[in-house]
This record gives C-alpha cells, sequence and structure tokens, in this order.
C-alpha cells in the first residue's frame, strides 16, 4: 500500500515550481491531492497535469491573503472530504530585488509579510480543525536556510551575503510560528514541522538552482513522516537545520 493511500492533502500555491512538485510527491505516494492556487486558470491546468498522469488531483480555490477565500476553501473541504491529513504552507512572494535593509520599502514588506506570514497562519488556523479529525494531520511550512539566524549571523557565516530584509525574516517569522503550533499539539498525533527546500530553479528565484522535485521531497518526506518523527523542528535534506 502506498505510504498516503486514503490521505486528504492541501498544497498552497501548488500551480508551479516547488508547490506543483510538493503536490506531485505527494499524490505519487498515493494522497488525494487539493492543488491551492488564487489563479483559477493555472490551478486547474496544474491539477489536470497531475490528473493526466494518472494521480489524484483536485484544483482547490484559495487566496492566502484573502480571510473569504480561506473560509470558502476549508468550508469546502470539509463538505468534500470531512477532514485533512496533510497541510502544506507553501504560497509565498518575494517581491524586493537588491535593497540593503536600510533601504528597505515597508510597503513591500507589509506585502510580504501579508502572503507569508499572516496568511500562513491564517490557513494554518482555518485547516487545523479538520487536520484534528485526521488520525495523524501534518502541517509543513515552507521555509529557507536564509531565514536562519545561526546560518545568516556574522561576516563568515554562509547566507550573510543575503540581506532581502523582508522575505528573509519572514521567513524566520515562519520558523517561530512552527515552533508555536508544534508546542500547542505536543499532546495531539498533529506533527508541525519547517522545510528548507534549499534554492531551487523557480521563478521566486528568478531560475536559479536545483529541480523543483529535488527541493520538494524534502517538504514530502515530513508531510508523510510516522508517529515517531520529530515536530517543531526546521529540516532539510540533509537533516535539522539550526535557529
Amino acid at each position: 500500500m502506498s505510504e498516503a493511500a486514503g490521505k486528504v492533502a492541501l498544497v498552497t500555491g501548488a500551480n508551479k515550481g516547488i508547490g506543483f512538485e510538493i503536490a506531485r510527491g505527494l499524490a505519487k505516494a498515493g494522497a488525494a491531492v487539493l492543488v491551492g492556487a488564487r489563479n483559477a486558470q493555472a490551478g486547474e491546468e496544474a491539477a489536470a497535469k497531475l490528473r493526466d498522469e494518472g494521480l489524484d488531483a483536485q484544483f482547490l480555490p484559495i487566496d492566502v491573503t484573502d480571510a473569504a477565500s480561506i473560509e470558502a476553501a476549508a468550508g469546502r473541504i470539509a463538505a468534500d472530504r470531512g477532514r485533512l491529513d496533510i497541510l502544506v504552507n507553501n504560497a509565498a512572494v518575494s517581491l524586493e530585488r537588491d535593497v540593503p535593509p536600510s533601504g528597505a520599502d515597508l510597503a513591500i514588506m507589509r506585502e510580504t509579510y501579508e502572503a507569508n506570514v499572516f496568511g500562513l497562519v491564517a490557513v494554518t488556523q482555518a485547516m487545523l480543525p479538520l487536520l484534528r479529525r485526521a488520525p495523524a494531520g501534518r502541517i509543513v511550512n515552507m521555509s529557507t536556510g536564509l531565514a536562519s539566524l545561526a546560518l545568516s549571523s556574522g561576516r563568515d557565516a554562509p547566507f550573510s551575503f543575503s540581506r532581502l530584509l523582508a522575505y528573509n525574516t519572514s521567513k524566520t517569522a515562519v520558523n517561530g510560528i512552527t515552533v508555536q503550533f508544534a508546542n500547542e499539539l505536543l499532546d495531539t498525533p498533529i506533527k508541525v514541522n519547517a522545510a528548507n527546500p534549499g534554492l531551487c530553479a523557480t521563478a521566486l528565484s528568478g531560475g536559479k538552482g536545483r529541480p523543483p522535485g529535488e527541493g520538494a521531497a524534502v517538504a514530502v518526506g515530513l508531510a508523510l513522516l510516522g508517529a515517531d518523527g520529530p515536530t517543531g523542528g526546521l529540516y532539510g535534506e540533509n537533516g535539522q537545520v539550526p535557529w
């Protein structure tokens, strides 16, 4: 039997890039995947592509910055599926380009946080009642090594070169949010972790990096953790990443 047979998974921002590859990976593992996207045409096309591969995929409209859209998505899952086994919070934006923190545009920072931080929390809160109905829910928040304070602090830190104030700190916030939800759910079967996919060739990275499918594998693994798996950590392909 497939690892995820009978499970229902929602991946936000799943119409392209890493999100699409996560959806594909979970569907290949046997899950019924809801392809979350705010653009109906892109979402339908992505779901259709997965179905053409013989996978169980359905488009689910969801805009993580729109409360009504999130509520409608949760209501539809409740009505159609009755529960949610896996939530992958993948939808995110990166809007700034080559601007040091001292010159950061606060409007761009607010827009970034609206999607990457507040949107993630809103979706998690809305889907949590459905995850509680599952035997062992899993929440995976997409993060990045750029969010690690340990890997970014100081001249010799590997990621100190990146000074994207809005994006990097929004993902640092995601790491903290991951810990808080994991702590709340310690006495439940639900596990909450953050995934560091590494630099992947997507629209967000400007096409730089390795194939998105390779980075997606980290999130897929966290989504399919067994009962003895960890919770409340940041993980990459080589194991746990320091905060």
